[in-house]
């Protein structure tokens, strides 16, 4: 039985539509809605709503829960909508009048709220682990063939000496740079919104407080309307900084897209990495890469989704909020699964010192020739104009 349902019967076709594909992607929503459910029941216990044994019953049906699921053996039907509704159904249907108090103090609107937040921050550190072992990975490169020496560009054109060293250590910083931004927007989302209902509070003295440090939240939403103005702004912050991951990893890609090409040549990509042509024999495709480099593209779509999503709304939950669900939870599949990959393709990745050296051509050191006069005293500009000429009239 829907949690709404006030004894009429819905629309078939409407019921189908305003679920959407909710019930399938609150599987990975089930685990972190129980744990909040088992914090919600030992504070309805502390302030006298339920007494212990009724507290007991409903964690452990809970606990239950969580390992049918585990086991592939707990299922949320379409006609559940979501895994708030089969929770709370599964424990009415075992405890009889003890699981329907499960919900007092609560809406559908705070209850998501916590357990997507719950599942977000494991999310970032799960992200976080990804990005420390690509930055690794990239140390590791230095480490193997950080001294040998490439051509730097500008303009798509040769511009001065560089190194894999070099190269390799502009990734690991932007990655710095990113795992910083992530612990920034973990502090934002680490907020409980539990409690707040459906934006406007209970008239229960709920103890938010408690909750909140149950489920390792390091302070409570206070303002009820906010926790309900900050859906969109919370998942908008998430896929920002994933997307900013994904920027390096475009960067990244296109540099090696370029330099493993047969003209180049001083990166050899794994070869079980690439892929071949269905009518050219001789082709070793960087296909992973291209996708990788593609992928930014999309995560930058699944942001504008979910700021797009939510604007224009008037303060108060609206059900347009029900599809900024599986943006956010794309941009995390997305975002941990290319950093995994582009980590086993950096480690892998092998740099021809021979080819390399051929690339080192002489005007890559026509920046480090005029400085050479300027140390004998001539000024910057003249020494510039000097080799410039030399350069240019042979």
């Amino acid at each position: 039985m829907k949690l709404w349902q006030k004894g009429i019967t819905p629309n078939a076709r409407i019921e189908r539509f305003t679920v959407g594909n909710d019930y399938v992607l609150d599987k990975e929503l089930l685990r972190y809605d129980c744990l909040a459910s088992m914090a919600h029941a030992r504070m309805l216990h502390k302030i006298g709503i339920l007494n212990r044994h009724e507290q007991d019953l409903l964690v452990d049906g809970l606990k239950e829960i969580i390992d049918l699921d585990q086991q592939g053996k707990f299922e949320i039907a379409p006609s559940d909508e979501d895994c708030h509704t089969a929770i709370e159904n599964y424990l009415t249907q075992k405890l009889g009048d003890v699981g329907k108090k499960i919900h007092t103090g609560r809406s559908r609107n705070d209850q998501v709220l916590t357990a997507m937040r719950l599942l977000y921050r494991d999310a970032i550190d799960r992200i976080d682990t990804l990005a420390e072992e690509l930055s690794g990975a990239f140390r590791h490169l230095n480490e193997r063939f950080g001294s040998v020496a490439i051509p730097g560009f500008t303009h798509t054109r040769k511009a001065m000496p560089s190194s894999v060293g070099m190269w390799a250590g502009a990734f690991t910083d932007a990655l710095d740079d990113d795992r910083a931004l992530l612990r920034t927007v973990r502090a934002l989302i680490n907020q409980s919104p539990l409690g707040t209902a459906a934006g406007y509070g209970v008239s229960l003295k709920l103890d938010r407080e408690f909750t909140a440090r149950e489920l390792g939240f390091d302070t409570v939403q206070q303002n009820p309307v906010y926790a309900q103005l900050s859906r969109g702004k919370f998942e908008a912050s998430i896929l920002h900084v994933f997307s900013q991951i994904l920027f390096n990893l475009n960067r990244c890609a296109s540099d090696l897209i370029l330099w493993s090409m047969p003209g180049w040549g001083f990166f050899e990509l794994p070869a079980d990495y690439c892929t071949g042509s269905s009518i050219m024999p001789q082709k070793m495709n960087p296909d992973v890469l291209e996708l990788i480099r593609g992928h930014y593209h999309l995560l930058n779509g699944l942001e504008s989704q979910v700021k797009n999503l939510m604007g224009n709304l008037i303060t108060g939950y609206h059900r347009d909020a029900q599809l900024g669900k599986e943006p956010v939870l794309k941009g995390i599949e997305i975002t941990a699964e290319c950093l995994s990959i582009m980590t086993t393709l950096i480690e892998g990745i092998k740099v021809d010192a021979e080819k390399a050296a051929r690339q080192m051509s002489d005007e890559l050191f026509a920046t480090e020739k005029a400085y050479k006069l300027v140390e004998q005293g001539v000024p910057f500009r003249e020494a510039y104009r000097r080799i410039a000429k030399s350069l240019f009239e042979k």
